[in-house]
């Protein structure tokens, strides 16, 4: 009802889409393919393929694009509250992870970018409200687009210990992300220094890890150059690359694959360093020849010099300094977000905190009006495509997220707002004289609570306390 009454009051319509749909339209999206096993697919007794509606943004764009044709016709938003079915790999955790779970989804459709944008901001603003009166304790973070597409999007994040995702938020300002889509303020770069010694290599036995090797060179982890290689597409095939962190840093693999697209980007495994033995794993640097690009983080241009590989077995380098012993193809910011960087938007530490994913709202543009041909006709006669955007709420979700969060030793402590009942009237009658005249006096008491519009549950049933 919370849900309803907040999309009701944007202006979107409610609608019921069906669960059921043909394949086909899948196909045309592209999105078939995509999806793969996450899709419930059958057939019917004509061999005709359908799938279980895993989300909506195929059905909708048919149904809008049969309906409206005209700039007059927009914008329109349509929403429905209906269950969705995805072969999970790991179903867990009741409610929070399931094959078939209810949610809200709505789709706005536009004939320009500045009116999706007005409604992606009154969709993100009732999305607050929403959680807000379910008694959620949430923040809305910057986000991957995932299988939905798109280039603008945020999650609603519920805090919680048991959450499968972690998000970074700054306690000085409104800045929050996803650990995916996660930023921090930019490392400075620095001039290399002019009067490094020259590279050399050192002996490391049996040490393939940033670890060991500082400890053997008594050196902070930070000192040493980290090289992380990956597989990228070349114009005649594939390529080698790789990507430089310092030592005591990750690299963020989601920042890689935006800082090369779009190429994608494929990091090497165990059968890949074992069919290619001049790659020797754990003791690579950046100046090996193999490599066609290198992406480096710019805290890589520091004003020192670095331990990296030696690009043989069991040997190490000193005093590799970049753009001396080592080039740099692109400069992009790589590094996983942790705790205490500096907030891009304040430079405040950042936070990183636990959540669930309870809403998620995406400006798709044409991703799909373009295949499923949803276009409308401007006032000069000429046909465009319709600018979409796509508004997800986890119901079933949102009351395990609260039961997360509202809760002691004795068990649930609803929020009056999502409390199955306001008052549970228990009447104890026992079996003496006084039976009848409890009994009846308990009845009173749930007529007149009922008369006054509050919402109890009688509970009469024979049982001991």
């Amino acid at each position: 009802a919370i849900v309803r009454e907040e999309m009701d009051a944007i202006g979107a319509q409610e609608t019921t889409l069906p669960i059921l749909q043909p394949l086909d339209w899948w196909a045309r999206s592209g999105r078939d393919a995509a999806y793969g096993p996450l899709m419930f697919r059958l057939h019917d007794r004509k061999e005709a393929a359908f799938c279980l509606s895993p989300t909506a943004e195929e059905a909708i764009t048919v149904l809008v694009a049969g309906e409206y044709s005209s700039y007059r016709d927009l914008p329109v938003t349509l929403y429905q509250i209906n269950w969705k079915h995805r072969d999970e790999l790991r179903p867990r955790f009741g409610l929070l992870r399931g094959r078939e779970f209810l949610m809200k989804d709505a789709y706005s459709f536009h004939a320009d970018v500045d009116d999706l944008q007005r409604t992606y901001q009154d969709m993100y603003d009732a999305y607050g409200r929403v959680f807000t009166r379910c008694g959620l304790t949430w923040r809305a973070v910057e986000a991957q687009a995932g299988e939905i597409g798109g280039d603008t999007n945020h999650e609603f994040m519920a805090v919680a210990a048991v959450g499968e995702d972690d998000f970074v938020w700054c306690p000085s300002c409104d800045y929050a992300a996803n650990v995916e889509a996660a930023r921090r303020q930019a490392a400075s770069r620095y001039d290399p220094p002019s009067d490094a010694p020259a590279m050399t290599t050192v002996e490391t036995p049996d040490r393939p890890g940033i670890t060991v090797v500082a400890r053997q060179l008594g050196v902070p982890e930070s000192v040493l150059l980290k090289t992380i290689v990956f597989e990228t597409d070349g114009d005649d095939g594939p390529q080698l690359g790789a990507a430089l962190v310092p030592g005591d840093r990750d690299v963020d693999e989601y920042a890689l694959a935006r800082a090369v697209a779009p190429r994608t980007v494929r990091l090497l495994d165990d059968a890949d360093f074992a069919a290619h033995p001049e790659l020797p794993r754990g003791y690579l640097g950046p100046h090996h020849p193999a490599l066609d690009v290198v992406v480096a983080d710019p805290s890589v241009a520091a004003d020192h010099g670095w331990v990296t590989g030696a690009n043989t077995p069991d040997q190490h380098v000193r005093d590799a300094v970049v753009g001396r012993d080592f080039r740099v193809d692109q400069w992009v910011d790589l590094v996983s977000v942790v705790a205490g960087d500096p907030c891009p938007r304040c430079t405040e530490p950042l936070a990183i905190n636990r959540g669930i994913e309870v809403g998620h709202v995406f400006q798709i543009g044409t991703k799909y009006t373009v295949p499923l041909e949803a276009r409308y006709q401007d006032d000069a006669g000429e046909q465009h495509p319709m600018m979409m955007g796509c508004y997800g709420i986890g119901v079933s979700r949102i009351l395990a997220a609260v039961a997360e969060e509202h809760h002691d030793d004795a068990g649930l402590t609803w929020p009056a707002a999502l409390a199955p009942f306001a008052v549970h009237l228990v009447a104890v009658p026992g079996r003496g004289d006084t039976a009848d005249a409890v009994t009846a006096a308990a009845q009173r008491a749930a007529e007149r609570l009922r008369a006054a519009g509050i919402h109890v549950i009688y509970d009469d049933r024979d049982v001991r306390p």
